[in-house]
């Protein structure tokens, strides 16, 4: 069983900073292309950002460009997004997620993922 636990959420003010971590723990975490999502009220669940097995590969939303980036430490089995620059439409429940089936360097912007987090709350004031 594979289990993703994100932290870090919270309420910042607009031009803030937050740091999401996700810790991904049951199978060989860099097997794994890993991805942050978010989802406000109301909305569907949206791609934010990914990185590939071994970090070599990363992509991003136009919205975030910029201003966050993701980063993976295999050894520790986690993946972190800095969010800089916060603005109140990032207001959502971010969720962190793996996914097993894409090629080694590839990564998956839909939410054809594997295993979900259960979300962390980031709320930017205006």
């Amino acid at each position: 069983q594979v289990q993703l636990v994100e932290s870090g959420g919270g309420l910042v003010q607009a031009g803030g900073s937050l740091r999401l971590s996700c810790v991904v723990s049951g199978r060989t975490f860099s097997n794994y292309a890993m991805g942050w999502f978010r989802q406000a009220p109301g909305k569907e669940r949206e791609f934010v950002a990914g990185i590939s097995r071994a970090g070599g590969r990363v992509r991003y939303t136009d919205a975030v460009k910029g201003r966050f980036t993701i980063a993976r430490d295999n050894a520790k089995n986690t993946v972190a997004l800095q969010m800089n620059s916060l603005k109140p439409e990032d207001t959502a429940v971010y969720y962190c997620a793996a996914d097993l089936r894409v090629n080694p360097t590839g990564v998956t912007t839909t939410t054809e993922y594997d295993y979900w987090g259960q979300g962390t709350q980031v709320t930017v004031s205006s």
